[in-house]
């Protein structure tokens, strides 16, 4: 089936104004002015990728931006993953397949048949512990700080557990093509070089170096809503950050330690391999090192102290840690899927059956609509340039909008659909566990009155197609995590142990005495060839299939580094 024909079908359909292509006819957008404050931009891709993977970086010296996104850029873990902020749920629950879809009805197929069960639980990532920041030690991952008693809701009896987040964690893969990030879209194309919000308001300015003094300059990068995003979980008390830590002691702590000193990193690893220390850990240069190496001296070569305590570089830590987040996460771009090889004109990369069910996909399901061209999404730049798009942002009938209002009024944005056989469980709240899950919800037109959605009819033979279609998305460099896909060694919390349901055991932590004790999961270091096994599928983790080796990342591995 050739472009020409594909966009025939959509246009006869009238169903969106993007018709389906390769990825490989899209590029990342620039950003403007960036060239005032890098140097090199592969060095900034460099530090990113070492930033983003970093367990260095959260306050507990364990939890890294990965730590949410290492599968696939979305999160893998099964327990302790649930939240709930309207109602009780099962602390530390180890998610099951009998568990999903989270609400289940009679009739998968009609949304007003008997509801068998329903919740407004969410399916989330574990965090951190609740605690306030009370310090930091130059050379230490760790900080200091003092446990703060939590909500009931993350506590069993005297011991606390690791809040989870109220929303579902996306991949970062592909998402430097969206306008703005988040679910809600909060981060904003304009990078301010402090917060999300990209308002100069919200931000103080860096301090640059001019003529031997150092002056306040605003920020406003265009076209940079990933550093806008990278700006929000590093601080955030929920996700990676203990209350009260401010960006000058980020900085100060960041740029006092090696990168990735914990961590393995393959010497064959696609950005950091030559940077690795043969059979040690960590790379061969500390953050102080590499900054320097990535950004412009008027940004960090000062030795001045700020307010008698920050140097330059510390003060600006917040610019650097957006902008080389961003340039590495622009380098996630998966766009050699089959689907991808039959948009450039290989005929047989795509089945017969995914081919019904790309032209299901386009005609009687509608959903280019919200799910169109290259990065099947309404919410991108080459949509309409992704603003005033009414489409990049719906109310999708996954819950009641009272319960999570997202960008409004229940809407959230239409994030795009490659690699989705291996991001479950889906949704905002992660409410369906399969890809035949969120067929059946899109053909019942949601489980909640939402004027955004109209059921379809299909048959289970088309159905099967749809779903086949959707499994052709998957670059098979993201399955196998091939670069740029590779990535240095991590560990992940996943849940704690109990002596019986409910009995949770302390970790004998001196100065966290309520907090309890944790399993902590290993990823081993992959370098650029990637792995011989596949990335394993939520629903095979529910059901344990690959826990022999045959999966990747099947969250049986032991974590084997020198934690704090």
């Amino acid at each position: 089936m050739t472009n020409r024909f594909v966009i025939a079908i959509v246009l006869a359909a009238g169903v969106c104004a993007q018709p389906l292509r390769s990825l490989k006819t899209v590029t990342v957008p620039d950003t403007p002015g960036l060239d005032a404050y890098v140097r090199d931009k592969n060095a900034l891709i460099a530090l990113g990728k070492a930033f983003f993977w970093d367990m260095q970086a959260g306050s507990d010296g364990g939890t890294a931006c990965a730590s949410c996104h290492f599968h696939a850029g979305a999160d893998h873990r099964g327990q302790n993953q649930i939240a709930d902020p309207n109602n009780p749920f099962p602390v530390n629950m180890q998610m099951a397949v009998s568990q999903f879809p989270l609400r289940q009805l009679a009739d998968p197929t009609n949304r007003a048949s008997p509801v068998l069960r329903d919740t407004s639980m969410r399916v989330g990532s574990a965090g951190l512990f609740r605690r306030v920041f009370s310090g930091i030690a130059p050379g230490h991952a760790a900080e200091a700080g003092e446990e703060s008693l939590d909500h009931p809701e993350f506590m069993v009896g005297e011991l606390q557990v690791r809040r989870v987040t109220t929303r579902n964690s996306p991949s970062v893969i592909n998402a430097a093509f969206y306008v703005r990030n988040f679910w809600d879209g909060r981060a904003q194309p304009i990078f301010n070089g402090f917060t999300p919000s990209g308002s100069a308001a919200d931000a103080p300015g860096v301090l640059a170096l001019r003529d031997g003094q150092l002056v306040r300059e605003a920020v406003r990068l265009d076209n940079a809503s990933l550093a806008s995003q990278a700006t929000g979980p590093v601080l955030d008390h929920l996700e990676m950050s203990y209350a009260g830590r401010t960006w000058p002691q980020l900085g100060k702590k960041m740029l006092s330690l090696r990168a990735l000193a914990l961590q393995r990193v393959a010497p064959d690893d696609g950005v950091l391999g030559r940077m690795a220390r043969a059979g040690e850990r960590g790379l061969q240069f500390s953050y102080a090192e590499l900054v320097r190496g990535a950004f412009q001296p008027a940004y960090w070569d000062s030795s001045e102290l700020v307010d008698g305590e920050f140097t330059q570089a510390e003060s600006n830590f917040s610019l650097f840690w957006g902008l080389a987040l961003q340039a590495y996460q622009s380098t996630l771009i998966s766009n050699d899927s089959p689907f991808d090889r039959f948009q450039e004109g290989d005929a047989g990369a795509l089945t017969a059956q995914e081919q019904e069910g790309m032209r299901l996909f386009q005609n009687q399901g509608r959903c280019t609509t919200c799910h169109g061209g290259a990065e099947f999404s309404a919410a991108v730049y080459s949509n309409n340039n992704g603003r005033g798009n009414n489409r990049a942002f719906q109310r999708t009938g996954v819950r009641d909008a009272a319960e999570d209002l997202g960008s409004g009024n229940g809407s959230f944005k239409s994030i795009g659909l490659r690699n989705v056989e291996l991001t479950g469980p889906y949704f905002h709240n992660g409410g369906q566990a399969t890809l035949e899950q969120v067929i059946d919800f899109y053909a019942r037109g949601g489980d909640f009155a939402n004027n955004a959605i109209r059921s379809f009819n299909m048959n289970s033979t088309q159905k099967a197609a749809l779903a086949a279609f959707l499994r052709a998305l998957t670059d098979e460099r993201v399955r196998h995590e091939r670069a740029p896909f590779d990535h240095p060694e991590l560990c992940v919390p996943s849940g704690h142990p109990e002596l019986r349901p409910g009995l949770l055991i302390a970790a004998q932590i001196p100065q966290f005495p309520r907090s309890s004790m944790e399993y902590w999961l290993g990823l081993a270091a992959v370098g650029a060839a990637g792995h011989a096994a596949p990335l394993q599928t939520f629903e095979e983790l529910l059901q344990g299939i690959g826990a022999d080796g045959a999966r990747v990342n099947a969250m049986n591995e032991a974590c084997t580094a020198p934690l704090p």
